[in-house]
C-alpha cells in the first residue's frame, strides 16, 4: 500500500513538472508575439519642419541630392538648380524602399524594382501606383553669408 502512494505521488509530480515547463514554454513564446502584435501606445512627436542644412552642402552639390530624417521618415532633398530645391518623401510607394535622385536624367529612382518619378514627384515607369508626397522647401538667410539654410517642412 506504501508503495503504491509513493508511485502517485511520483507521477503527480512529473505531471506537474511537465506541465509547468510546457506552460512557461507556452508563456516565453506567446508573450513576444502579443508584445509585437501591440505596440506600446506611444505616439511619435509629429515633426512639422527640419532644417537641411546650407545651400553650399557638399553632398548636395555633388550628388544633387541629399536624404535627411524627418521625424521617423526619410525624406529625399533634391537640388535642381542653385536656387531651386525640391523634397519628397523618400520611401518608395511600391514597397517602400529608399529611393535616390539620378541628376543625368533628373529622375527619382528606385532600385528595388526600377521604378522612376519625375523632377514634380509623379510617377512614371514601374511598379509605383502613386506620387512621392511632396514637401515644401524654403531657403531662410541666416546672418551675413552667402549660403543659405534650407528648410523642408510639411506642405
Amino acid at each position: 500500500m506504501a508503495s503504491s502512494f509513493e508511485g502517485n505521488r511520483r507521477r503527480r509530480f512529473i505531471a506537474w513538472l511537465l506541465g509547468s515547463s510546457a506552460g512557461a514554454l507556452l508563456v516565453s513564446v506567446l508573450y513576444p508575439v502579443f508584445r509585437f502584435l501591440s505596440p506600446p501606445a506611444v505616439p511619435e512627436a509629429a515633426t512639422l519642419q527640419v532644417e537641411a542644412g546650407a545651400t553650399d552642402d557638399p553632398e548636395l552639390i555633388e550628388k544633387g541630392f541629399k536624404i535627411l530624417r524627418f521625424g521617423a521618415e526619410p525624406v529625399i532633398l533634391i537640388r535642381v538648380s542653385a536656387d531651386n530645391y525640391r523634397a519628397f518623401a523618400a520611401t518608395c510607394t511600391h514597397l517602400d524602399c529608399i529611393v535616390e535622385y539620378r541628376p543625368d536624367s533628373q529622375r527619382i529612382w528606385c532600385n528595388c524594382h526600377n521604378g522612376e518619378y519625375n523632377i514634380s514627384g509623379v510617377n512614371l515607369s514601374g511598379p509605383p501606383p502613386r506620387p512621392l508626397e511632396e514637401f515644401q522647401v524654403d531657403l531662410v538667410s541666416r546672418g551675413s553669408g552667402r549660403a543659405q539654410t534650407i528648410v523642408v517642412s510639411r506642405s
